[in-house]
Protein backbone atom coordinates (compact mmCIF):
# COMPACT_ATOMS: atom_id res chain seq x y z
CA UNK A 1 0.00 0.00 0.00
CA UNK A 2 1.53 3.43 -1.25
CA UNK A 3 -1.67 5.66 -0.86
CA UNK A 4 -0.98 8.11 2.30
CA UNK A 5 -2.25 11.50 3.52
CA UNK A 6 -0.80 13.56 0.99
CA UNK A 7 -3.12 11.88 -1.26
CA UNK A 8 -6.16 13.98 0.03
CA UNK A 9 -4.36 17.07 -1.36
CA UNK A 10 -3.88 18.33 -4.34
CA UNK A 11 0.02 18.30 -4.65
CA UNK A 12 0.82 15.19 -6.73
CA UNK A 13 3.33 15.80 -8.75
CA UNK A 14 3.57 13.23 -11.10
CA UNK A 15 0.73 9.84 -12.36
CA UNK A 16 1.80 8.35 -8.87
CA UNK A 17 0.62 8.33 -5.21
CA UNK A 18 2.58 10.84 -3.06
CA UNK A 19 4.20 8.30 -1.87
CA UNK A 20 6.59 8.34 -5.25
CA UNK A 21 8.50 11.79 -5.89
CA UNK A 22 9.82 10.76 -9.72
CA UNK A 23 12.73 7.83 -10.15
CA UNK A 24 15.78 9.44 -8.27
CA UNK A 25 16.75 7.94 -5.20
CA UNK A 26 18.06 11.59 -4.12
CA UNK A 27 14.70 13.39 -3.83
CA UNK A 28 14.40 15.37 -0.56
CA UNK A 29 11.76 17.64 0.97
CA UNK A 30 13.44 19.88 3.62
CA UNK A 31 11.93 22.71 6.21
CA UNK A 32 14.54 24.74 7.74
CA UNK A 33 14.45 27.99 9.88
CA UNK A 34 17.19 30.22 11.99
CA UNK A 35 16.38 32.83 14.24
CA UNK A 36 18.13 35.13 16.50
CA UNK A 37 17.09 38.17 19.40
CA UNK A 38 18.16 42.08 17.57
CA UNK A 39 21.71 41.95 18.44
CA UNK A 40 22.18 38.49 16.88
CA UNK A 41 22.63 36.77 20.43
CA UNK A 42 20.19 33.42 21.52
CA UNK A 43 20.33 32.10 18.13
CA UNK A 44 18.92 28.81 17.41
CA UNK A 45 18.02 26.77 14.36
CA UNK A 46 15.72 23.60 12.94
CA UNK A 47 15.44 21.51 10.54
CA UNK A 48 13.23 18.64 9.08
CA UNK A 49 13.81 16.37 5.65
CA UNK A 50 12.27 14.04 4.16
CA UNK A 51 13.77 11.77 1.69
CA UNK A 52 10.93 9.27 -0.04
CA UNK A 53 12.85 6.67 -2.11
CA UNK A 54 14.96 6.25 0.86
CA UNK A 55 12.22 5.94 3.31
CA UNK A 56 13.47 7.94 6.37
CA UNK A 57 12.78 11.24 7.93
CA UNK A 58 15.06 13.10 10.09
CA UNK A 59 15.06 16.39 12.17
CA UNK A 60 17.21 18.32 14.24
CA UNK A 61 16.97 21.48 16.90
CA UNK A 62 19.90 23.58 18.35
CA UNK A 63 20.62 26.73 19.92
CA UNK A 64 23.36 28.24 21.58
CA UNK A 65 24.31 29.14 24.80
CA UNK A 66 27.51 30.93 26.35
CA UNK A 67 29.83 29.34 23.29
CA UNK A 68 27.67 26.21 23.43
CA UNK A 69 25.91 25.06 20.50
CA UNK A 70 23.23 22.43 22.01
CA UNK A 71 21.85 19.84 19.46
CA UNK A 72 18.70 17.49 19.75
CA UNK A 73 19.05 14.93 16.40
CA UNK A 74 16.40 12.82 15.40
CA UNK A 75 16.13 10.25 12.66
CA UNK A 76 12.99 7.86 11.98
CA UNK A 77 11.78 5.12 9.07
CA UNK A 78 9.38 6.85 6.85
CA UNK A 79 6.96 4.13 6.33
CA UNK A 80 6.23 6.10 3.01
CA UNK A 81 4.45 8.30 5.37
CA UNK A 82 5.40 11.93 3.49
CA UNK A 83 2.64 14.07 5.23
CA UNK A 84 4.62 13.00 8.55
CA UNK A 85 5.76 16.35 10.18
CA UNK A 86 7.45 14.93 13.12
CA UNK A 87 10.12 12.34 13.80
CA UNK A 88 10.93 11.77 17.69
CA UNK A 89 10.65 15.08 19.64
CA UNK A 90 11.01 17.66 16.76
CA UNK A 91 7.78 18.69 15.10
CA UNK A 92 6.44 20.98 12.61
CA UNK A 93 2.83 22.19 12.02
CA UNK A 94 1.91 24.35 9.06
CA UNK A 95 -0.46 26.63 10.67
CA UNK A 96 -1.41 29.00 7.96
CA UNK A 97 0.43 28.13 4.53
CA UNK A 98 3.36 30.21 3.33
CA UNK A 99 2.98 32.79 6.63
CA UNK A 100 2.60 31.10 9.98
CA UNK A 101 4.53 27.63 10.67
CA UNK A 102 4.70 26.44 14.56
CA UNK A 103 7.74 24.48 15.57
CA UNK A 104 8.09 22.01 18.80
CA UNK A 105 10.37 20.06 20.84
CA UNK A 106 8.72 17.74 23.61
CA UNK A 107 11.28 17.59 26.09
CA UNK A 108 14.61 15.43 25.54
CA UNK A 109 17.59 15.10 27.76
CA UNK A 110 16.55 18.46 29.24
CA UNK A 111 16.45 20.02 26.01
CA UNK A 112 12.44 21.64 25.00
CA UNK A 113 11.00 24.56 22.36
CA UNK A 114 7.54 25.84 21.44
CA UNK A 115 8.56 28.42 18.75
CA UNK A 116 5.92 30.53 15.78
CA UNK A 117 7.46 32.06 12.93
CA UNK A 118 5.18 34.63 11.44
CA UNK A 119 6.62 35.96 7.74
CA UNK A 120 7.51 39.31 6.71
CA UNK A 121 6.64 38.96 3.14
CA UNK A 122 5.48 36.51 0.62
CA UNK A 123 8.05 34.09 0.35
CA UNK A 124 10.70 34.35 -2.25
CA UNK A 125 11.24 31.76 -5.02
CA UNK A 126 15.28 31.06 -6.04
CA UNK A 127 16.75 30.44 -9.10
CA UNK A 128 16.77 26.65 -9.56
CA UNK A 129 19.44 25.18 -8.49
CA UNK A 130 21.07 22.49 -11.57
CA UNK A 131 24.98 21.21 -11.46
CA UNK A 132 26.10 18.38 -13.01
CA UNK A 133 29.75 16.80 -12.41
CA UNK A 134 30.09 15.29 -15.61
CA UNK A 135 27.01 13.55 -16.83
CA UNK A 136 25.55 13.35 -13.03
CA UNK A 137 23.46 15.40 -11.33
CA UNK A 138 24.66 16.33 -8.17
CA UNK A 139 21.78 18.97 -7.65
CA UNK A 140 18.85 19.68 -8.81
CA UNK A 141 16.21 21.77 -6.36
CA UNK A 142 13.91 24.74 -6.00
CA UNK A 143 13.95 26.78 -3.05
CA UNK A 144 11.81 29.56 -1.02
CA UNK A 145 12.79 31.60 1.82
CA UNK A 146 11.25 34.02 3.89
CA UNK A 147 12.14 36.42 6.71
CA UNK A 148 9.89 36.95 9.54
CA UNK A 149 9.19 37.48 13.40
CA UNK A 150 9.39 34.15 16.28
CA UNK A 151 7.41 34.27 19.15
CA UNK A 152 8.05 31.61 22.01
CA UNK A 153 10.37 29.89 24.24
CA UNK A 154 13.43 27.54 24.34
CA UNK A 155 14.44 25.32 27.53
CA UNK A 156 18.09 24.21 28.25
CA UNK A 157 18.82 22.02 31.09
CA UNK A 158 16.22 23.52 33.63
CA UNK A 159 16.85 27.09 31.97
CA UNK A 160 13.72 28.43 29.91
CA UNK A 161 14.08 31.61 28.20
CA UNK A 162 11.39 33.29 26.45
CA UNK A 163 12.43 34.62 22.90
CA UNK A 164 13.44 38.59 22.95
CA UNK A 165 11.14 40.92 21.64
CA UNK A 166 11.93 41.53 18.03
CA UNK A 167 13.06 38.27 17.27
CA UNK A 168 13.45 37.31 13.35
CA UNK A 169 15.00 35.15 11.50
CA UNK A 170 14.90 33.39 8.30
CA UNK A 171 13.16 30.13 7.00
CA UNK A 172 13.41 28.22 4.06
CA UNK A 173 11.86 25.38 2.02
CA UNK A 174 13.41 22.84 -0.45
CA UNK A 175 12.65 20.03 -2.74
CA UNK A 176 14.41 18.12 -5.48
CA UNK A 177 17.73 16.41 -5.76
CA UNK A 178 20.86 16.89 -3.45
CA UNK A 179 23.36 14.34 -2.05
CA UNK A 180 21.99 12.60 0.82
CA UNK A 181 22.34 9.42 2.43
CA UNK A 182 25.43 7.08 2.32
CA UNK A 183 27.64 8.10 -0.60
CA UNK A 184 27.72 6.29 -3.79
CA UNK A 185 30.75 4.51 -3.88
CA UNK A 186 31.47 4.45 -7.37
CA UNK A 187 33.75 7.19 -8.55
CA UNK A 188 32.93 9.39 -11.61
CA UNK A 189 35.23 8.72 -14.79
CA UNK A 190 37.47 11.83 -15.18
CA UNK A 191 35.32 14.18 -12.75
CA UNK A 192 37.68 16.61 -10.48
CA UNK A 193 38.04 16.46 -7.02
CA UNK A 194 34.56 17.90 -5.54
CA UNK A 195 34.39 21.64 -5.10
CA UNK A 196 32.02 23.97 -3.70
CA UNK A 197 31.51 27.39 -3.06
CA UNK A 198 28.41 28.54 -1.49
CA UNK A 199 27.20 32.12 0.34
CA UNK A 200 23.79 32.76 1.06
CA UNK A 201 22.73 36.24 3.61
CA UNK A 202 19.36 36.56 4.43
CA UNK A 203 18.99 40.31 6.61
CA UNK A 204 16.38 41.57 8.36
CA UNK A 205 16.28 45.19 7.73
CA UNK A 206 13.69 47.38 9.87
CA UNK A 207 12.08 48.13 6.17
CA UNK A 208 12.10 45.04 4.93
CA UNK A 209 14.40 41.26 3.99
CA UNK A 210 17.12 41.40 1.75
CA UNK A 211 18.43 37.97 0.28
CA UNK A 212 21.44 37.37 -1.39
CA UNK A 213 23.15 34.00 -2.52
CA UNK A 214 25.54 32.73 -5.09
CA UNK A 215 26.98 29.28 -6.10
CA UNK A 216 30.99 30.40 -7.48
CA UNK A 217 32.90 27.83 -9.46
CA UNK A 218 36.51 27.61 -8.35
CA UNK A 219 36.95 30.53 -10.53
CA UNK A 220 35.01 32.45 -8.91
CA UNK A 221 32.67 32.40 -11.67
CA UNK A 222 29.08 32.12 -10.46
CA UNK A 223 26.35 29.63 -12.01
CA UNK A 224 23.72 30.32 -9.68
CA UNK A 225 23.27 33.97 -7.87
CA UNK A 226 20.63 36.25 -7.56
CA UNK A 227 19.67 39.33 -5.43
CA UNK A 228 16.12 40.53 -3.94
CA UNK A 229 14.67 43.03 -1.83
CA UNK A 230 11.17 42.61 -0.15
CA UNK A 231 9.29 45.73 2.20
CA UNK A 232 7.81 45.36 4.72
CA UNK A 233 4.31 42.91 3.95
CA UNK A 234 5.14 43.03 -0.22
CA UNK A 235 3.43 40.47 -2.00
CA UNK A 236 4.37 37.50 -4.46
CA UNK A 237 4.51 40.54 -7.34
CA UNK A 238 6.05 43.14 -5.27
CA UNK A 239 9.56 41.15 -4.60
CA UNK A 240 12.63 43.15 -6.63
CA UNK A 241 15.11 41.27 -8.03
CA UNK A 242 18.44 42.68 -9.02
CA UNK A 243 22.41 41.60 -8.70
CA UNK A 244 24.85 41.35 -6.13
CA UNK A 245 28.50 41.42 -6.11
CA UNK A 246 30.81 40.11 -2.38
CA UNK A 247 33.79 40.90 -1.31
CA UNK A 248 34.54 38.37 1.36
CA UNK A 249 37.06 38.45 4.34
CA UNK A 250 38.04 34.87 5.82
CA UNK A 251 39.49 34.35 9.20
CA UNK A 252 43.18 33.46 9.02
CA UNK A 253 43.67 29.85 9.48
CA UNK A 254 40.37 28.97 8.33
CA UNK A 255 37.51 28.64 5.70
CA UNK A 256 34.82 30.75 7.92
CA UNK A 257 33.72 34.03 7.14
CA UNK A 258 35.17 37.50 8.55
CA UNK A 259 32.62 39.47 7.20
CA UNK A 260 32.36 41.34 3.50
CA UNK A 261 30.83 43.97 1.14
CA UNK A 262 27.94 43.32 -0.65
CA UNK A 263 27.40 46.06 -3.62
CA UNK A 264 24.14 45.43 -5.11
CA UNK A 265 22.16 46.82 -7.80
CA UNK A 266 18.75 46.35 -6.48
CA UNK A 267 15.67 48.83 -6.46
CA UNK A 268 14.70 48.90 -2.58
CA UNK A 269 17.93 48.00 -0.89
CA UNK A 270 21.25 49.80 -0.23
CA UNK A 271 23.83 50.02 -2.72
CA UNK A 272 25.96 48.57 -0.48
CA UNK A 273 26.13 46.76 2.83
CA UNK A 274 28.95 45.64 5.17
CA UNK A 275 28.84 42.57 7.33
CA UNK A 276 30.72 42.58 10.54
CA UNK A 277 30.47 38.82 12.57
CA UNK A 278 28.49 38.12 15.79
CA UNK A 279 29.11 34.86 16.57
CA UNK A 280 29.47 31.41 14.87
CA UNK A 281 27.00 28.47 14.57
CA UNK A 282 27.75 24.82 13.15
CA UNK A 283 25.38 24.03 10.40
CA UNK A 284 26.84 20.27 11.30
CA UNK A 285 24.09 21.03 14.26
CA UNK A 286 21.68 20.55 11.88
CA UNK A 287 23.15 17.45 10.39
CA UNK A 288 25.07 19.49 7.35
CA UNK A 289 28.51 17.92 6.62
CA UNK A 290 28.25 15.73 10.10
CA UNK A 291 29.42 12.49 9.65
CA UNK A 292 27.26 10.85 12.23
CA UNK A 293 24.13 12.47 11.74
CA UNK A 294 24.36 13.38 7.74
CA UNK A 295 21.23 13.94 5.87
CA UNK A 296 19.04 10.86 5.01
CA UNK A 297 21.00 8.21 7.00
CA UNK A 298 19.50 5.12 7.87
CA UNK A 299 19.69 5.07 11.93
CA UNK A 300 16.96 2.07 12.56
CA UNK A 301 13.12 2.76 13.28
CA UNK A 302 13.51 5.34 15.61
CA UNK A 303 17.11 7.08 16.84
CA UNK A 304 17.35 10.38 19.26
CA UNK A 305 20.09 12.12 20.66
CA UNK A 306 21.81 14.93 22.16
CA UNK A 307 24.89 16.66 21.13
CA UNK A 308 26.91 19.60 22.89
CA UNK A 309 28.99 21.34 20.73
CA UNK A 310 31.37 23.73 21.92
CA UNK A 311 32.03 26.05 19.65
CA UNK A 312 36.09 27.31 20.94
CA UNK A 313 37.23 23.29 20.40
CA UNK A 314 35.68 22.92 16.81
CA UNK A 315 38.95 22.28 14.30
CA UNK A 316 38.54 24.73 11.34
CA UNK A 317 39.60 22.85 8.79
CA UNK A 318 37.84 19.59 9.88
CA UNK A 319 35.25 19.31 7.05
CA UNK A 320 32.28 18.87 9.17
CA UNK A 321 33.30 22.10 10.56
CA UNK A 322 33.64 24.22 6.99
CA UNK A 323 29.99 24.74 6.87
CA UNK A 324 28.94 27.25 9.23
CA UNK A 325 26.30 30.63 9.58
CA UNK A 326 27.63 33.76 11.27
CA UNK A 327 25.10 36.28 12.76
CA UNK A 328 25.85 39.47 11.03
CA UNK A 329 25.48 42.97 11.92
CA UNK A 330 24.52 44.66 7.89
CA UNK A 331 25.04 48.14 7.71
CA UNK A 332 23.90 49.99 4.57
CA UNK A 333 25.64 52.96 2.76
CA UNK A 334 22.17 54.58 3.26
CA UNK A 335 22.68 54.61 6.99
CA UNK A 336 20.79 51.56 7.94
CA UNK A 337 21.16 48.73 9.82
CA UNK A 338 19.91 45.20 9.86
CA UNK A 339 20.97 42.05 11.41
CA UNK A 340 20.57 38.43 9.77
CA UNK A 341 23.51 35.77 8.96
CA UNK A 342 26.56 35.07 6.55
CA UNK A 343 25.98 31.12 5.73
CA UNK A 344 29.16 29.89 4.06
CA UNK A 345 30.34 26.58 2.81
CA UNK A 346 33.99 26.16 0.57
CA UNK A 347 35.53 22.99 -0.29
CA UNK A 348 38.45 22.71 -2.31
CA UNK A 349 40.11 25.15 -4.44
CA UNK A 350 38.66 28.79 -4.92
CA UNK A 351 40.91 31.10 -6.14
CA UNK A 352 39.54 34.35 -5.63
CA UNK A 353 40.36 33.95 -1.69
CA UNK A 354 44.09 32.32 -2.31
CA UNK A 355 43.21 28.60 -1.46
CA UNK A 356 44.68 26.47 -3.61
CA UNK A 357 44.15 22.76 -1.68
CA UNK A 358 41.26 20.94 -0.83
CA UNK A 359 41.43 21.70 2.77
CA UNK A 360 43.86 24.54 3.23
CA UNK A 361 42.83 27.79 5.08
CA UNK A 362 42.99 31.67 4.48
CA UNK A 363 46.37 33.07 4.90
Amino acid sequence: MVLSRGDEYPIHQTAEPVAYSGTDRNFYDRYFFNGYAPDGSGFFAAALGVYPHLDIIDAHFTVVRDGVQHCVHASAELGMERMAMAVGPISIEIVEALNVLRLRVEPFEGVAADITFTGRTFPIEEPRFTHRIGPRAFMDYTRMTQNGRYAGWIEVDGEKQDLAAGSMGTRDRSWGVRPIGARDPQPMPGAPLPGFFWQWTPINFPAGSLFFHVNNDQHGKAWNTRAAWAGEGAGAAEVAEGHGSMRTRLEPGTRWPLGGTLSLALRGAPEQVTFEPLGRFQMRGLGYTSPEWGHGMHHGPLRIEREDIVLADCDPLAPENLHVQVPVLVTGSDGSEGIGVFEQLIIGPFAPLGLDEFLDGAR
